[in-house]
């Protein structure tokens, strides 16, 4: 995954004044889009770390601690390449049924403008539109980034002696409930339940039980995958690419989950002394899993959370879909907190990441999009970098557990 941006560390920011951001014009927008779906929608970040069909509505979020600064306080702002940030930035402005604007017509409008300067004008024609529209606040918390992509695998649409996981399509009789639906033995705020035919609402099976078999023999299987491992990964995901035995490409993306608690299974390396805490990389679990075949079927019950999968209609040139309803762009979307950002607010990210040749550290200076958000992706400061789809992209971001500092620009519209 090639890297651009070059510029000197981040320091400490400008002498500013703190504030409390509220976090009311971050998060309306991201309640709107939070998709309360009987159905299924697509969320990449969204699988393990995805958004939740959820029933009861969230409590109002604390306002968010930010301090104002200035775009000459952001390391690297002026080396990214803002054009490239402007087309990320405008699939936000395209209008969408049953979705509530982001962004006013005028800010929009400025926005094409911008993009339909003449090329050798446009980044800075780009750069220009960021500054004048927004201004840039500083995240207190922490930040922590990751990253995710969207896997490829082998796979076949028929059982066979080689392809034997399935990935299984969303039970119709999975619903969500609230607290006014919820019976009283489930556990406090368990968001789903299995409705039986004459309405009595039980619990859905966990991984276990479905590794068991507790949903065979009822048609559910999307598709085959050879390795479990693999399986569970595109879990993890939320979306992937299948190349499909008999040809063709097939796209599946998240549909659903069961409701049990996320567990990272890399956890089990930890308790047993085999691996320090933030050390278990994707590509170490693999490795281990791959020395270590007996472990994987117990390994993999320690997560409890399982999801469901649809067919993705997509252009194949598109990244995966991503909560916020649009395609994913590798290197400008984000995943974040969906109760502290709306979808399509630009945050900028400042770090050194794993990102050079061997997964050497090298800056990351870079203007996102908040695209998609996920359940392991939680406060302020948490982002999640989509790199991409492929091996390649999933060996850049299984290296990435790296602290890192956020900007939120916020429309400046309300001080025209």
């Amino acid at each position: 995954m090639r890297r651009t941006a070059r510029s000197r560390e981040a320091g400490a920011p400008a002498r500013s004044t703190a504030t409390a951001l509220p976090a009311g014009p971050f998060a309306t927008a991201a309640r709107a889009l939070a998709i309360v779906m009987t159905g299924a929608f697509a969320c990449l970040g969204g699988a393990e770390t995805a958004i939740a069909e959820t029933g009861s509505p969230p409590a109002p979020p604390a306002a968010m601690s930010v301090r104002t600064t200035a775009f000459s306080d952001l390391p690297g702002w002026d080396a990214d390449d803002h054009g490239a940030a402007l087309d990320a930035f405008l699939r936000h402005c395209s209008p969408r049924p049953d979705v509530e604007p982001r962004y006013s017509p005028a800010l929009c409008e400025a926005a094409r403008a911008a993009a339909a300067s003449p090329r050798p004008e446009r980044d800075e024609a780009a750069r220009r539109f960021f500054e004048d529209w927004f201004r840039p606040v500083r995240i207190r918390e922490a930040g922590f980034l990751t990253g995710y992509f969207e896997p490829e695998f082998d796979g076949s649409l028929t059982r066979d002696a080689r392809h034997r996981v399935p990935l299984l399509m969303r039970p119709p009789e999975l619903v969500a409930v609230d607290d006014a639906s919820r019976p009283d033995d489930f556990p406090q705020g368990f968001p789903f339940a299995m409705r039986a035919e004459d309405g009595t609402l039980s619990l859905p099976p966990d991984r276990g039980a479905i590794m068991d078999g507790a949903l065979a023999g009822r048609g559910l299987e999307l598709v085959w995958l050879a390795d479990p491992v693999d399986a569970f990964y595109v879990h993890v995901q939320g979306s992937a690419r299948i190349r499909l035995a008999g040809g063709g490409v097939l796209r599946v993306g998240y549909a659903g989950k069961t409701g049990h608690p996320y567990s990272p299974i890399g956890r089990v390396m930890i308790e047993r002394g085999l691996a320090e805490p933030g050390t278990v990389t994707m590509q170490v679990l693999r490795g281990w899993l791959a020395d270590n075949p007996q472990e994987i079927d117990a390994v993999l019950r320690r997560n409890r959370s399982y999801i469901f999968f649809r067919r993705i209609e997509a252009d194949e040139s598109e990244g995966p879909i991503g909560a916020a309803g649009l395609p994913l762009v590798a290197g400008r979307s984000l995943a974040i907190d969906a109760s502290r950002h709306a979808f399509g607010t630009p945050v900028y990210v400042a770090a050194s990441l794993p990102l050079g040749e061997a997964g050497t550290l090298e800056p990351f200076r870079r203007l996102m999009i908040a695209d998609d958000t996920g359940s392991a992706i939680v406060g302020d400061g948490r982002g999640d970098l989509f790199l991409g789809s492929g091996r390649e992209a999933g060996e850049a971001a299984g290296r990435i557990q790296h602290r890192g500092t956020l900007y939120v620009l916020e429309p400046r519209e309300r001080e025209r």
